[in-house]
């Protein structure tokens, strides 16, 4: 195995697939030397200008761009620099790309991939720090990834440009970073499988991308203290593997939600709704959600921090749920 960053394992996957499929192509802004975040370094070389297009400061344009080459025929994996410039690029998205499929009948199927950075916690301020993974998981039609480590990065990606369908990307700026070991060889992990990161008997933790991370380290602190905490990194939002939540939950008894977003709706309100749904008289107790603050994220650090979920807020919302007498299921 080799050990990559999970921005390498960006390109490793880009990589991956464009040797595998000659119709693999990307388009983004300044992602010829290797883009803002150095996620397509080498590709330019490698592939040629011809596979690899630099498109001008424009998020509408590239949306449509991978519009029309997928309808074309291609296959092409579209940056935004940004999530949170979604907005600009909003009708391409939702009301065209997500609905092309049905609009058609089938006829018409759009197998592109679009990607960029998501979220918060370098201080970058409150228009280039949201968290915008709600504003899909509310258009019929899209499908949501979001992976947390690099070898997840490599095979969900992967998975992702095979997909017949338009796939969103969302990789954490926060993880860039991070390191992990990645399967030599090709790799491929399906979409809308959830993957159990840690066993445990007494709570579900459930998270996705950075804050799988912080539910890792609340699991150890209250590993110190006798309370066994089991987490569950989603991994995919659409499609949503709902099975292995209530498998957990069903085990364990109680559930904390742990999501970046603002509070407010979203899909740890979405999950929490099908525990209840479901899983309701095996539940011990009520259903948590530990989330980022509603309010735009600042850029002081300390003020970030305040809003952003942690470890420690985790253990916190854990000790007080297990603090509560249990209800009896059934």
């Amino acid at each position: 195995m080799a050990e990559l960053t999970y921005r390498q394992a960006v390109a490793a996957a880009l990589a991956q697939e464009m040797a595998r499929d000659e119709r693999v192509v990307l388009l983004g802004e300044d992602i010829r030397p290797g883009g803002v975040f150095k996620t397509t370094s080498g590709l330019l070389e490698r592939f040629g200008p011809e596979r690899v297009w630099d498109t001008p400061i424009s998020e509408t344009a590239i949306a449509g761009a991978a519009m029309g080459a997928a309808m074309a025929g291609l296959r092409p994996v579209a940056e935004i620099m940004f999530s949170d410039f979604y907005a600009v690029c909003w009708d391409q998205v939702a009301v065209e790309i997500a609905k092309t499929r049905y609009m058609t009948g089938g006829q018409v199927s759009l197998p592109l991939v679009i990607r960029g950075v998501n979220g918060g916690g370098l201080g970058f301020g409150a228009q280039h720090s949201q968290a915008v993974e709600n504003w899909a998981l509310c258009v019929p039609g899209l499908k949501i990834v979001s992976p947390s480590r690099p070898a997840d990065m490599v095979g969900l990606l992967a998975a992702a440009i095979r997909d017949d369908d338009p796939v969103l990307v969302f990789e954490h700026k926060a993880l860039l970073g991070t390191k992990g070991e990645c399967p030599d060889g090709e790799h491929v992990v399906p979409l809308g499988r959830a993957a159990r990161i840690r066993e445990g008997s007494d709570v579900t933790l459930v998270a996705l991308s950075i804050t799988v991370g912080a539910c890792c380290q609340a699991a150890a602190e209250l590993a110190s203290h006798g309370v066994s905490a089991e987490v569950l990194d989603l991994r995919s939002l659409v499609p949503l593997d709902a099975a292995a939540v209530l498998a957990s939950v069903r085990r364990t008894g109680r559930a904390v939600i742990v999501e970046e977003n603002p509070g407010q709706l979203g899909w740890g309100a979405a999950i929490a709704a099908i525990l209840a749904e479901e899983a309701f008289d095996e539940l011990v107790a009520p259903v948590v959600r530990v989330t980022g603050g509603n309010v735009p994220l600042p850029v002081a650090a300390p003020l970030e921090a305040e809003v952003s979920v942690s470890a420690d807020k985790v253990v916190t919302a854990v000790t007080k749920l297990l603090d509560r007498p249990a209800r009896r299921a059934g």
